[in-house]
């Protein structure tokens, strides 16, 4: 049975509350408190379906970030149309591509210090999981 505990003033804190079942396994992970907001404790079978992604905090931020990213897009597609050159177009390819890495390793972090550590609360064949998805997502980045 969970119960819920009023949401405190700090941010981000969690209180573990532990259930165990008949075979004697822990369900019931965390009432996890952020921003004066109350969430229920997250359960295994409910974890991945009532996740909240670590980058929701910052999701405005990245829409807008992914915006200017856009216009930096069509901005050199322009700039081709128009026969600008080269050196010049080379140079908002590379600021187009820093942006993008900026955008990457924001959401790795958000990743790592939310959805793994989330699933370490879960699992350790959960957090393992978890680690070597982002450990192909890195190789992924490093490789583009």
């Amino acid at each position: 049975m969970t119960t819920e505990a009023p949401a405190t003033a700090s941010c981000c804190t969690t209180n573990t509350e532990v259930s165990s079942p008949g075979n004697g396994r822990e369900n019931l992970l965390a009432d996890t408190r952020c921003c004066g907001a109350t969430e229920p404790a997250v359960t295994q079978e409910t974890a991945d379906d009532e996740h909240q992604h670590g980058y929701i905090s910052d999701k405005q931020a990245y829409l807008r970030r992914m915006s200017r990213i856009e216009g930096q897009a069509r901005g050199i597609s322009k700039m081709i149309d128009d026969e600008k050159y080269c050196i010049d177009i080379l140079t908002q390819v590379s600021a187009l591509t820093r942006a993008l890495q900026t955008v990457a390793t924001g959401l790795l972090d958000d990743h790592l210090t939310h959805c793994v550590l989330d699933a370490a609360k879960l699992s350790d064949e959960a957090a393992i999981e978890k680690i070597q998805e982002a450990t192909r997502a890195i190789n992924r980045l490093i490789r583009s």
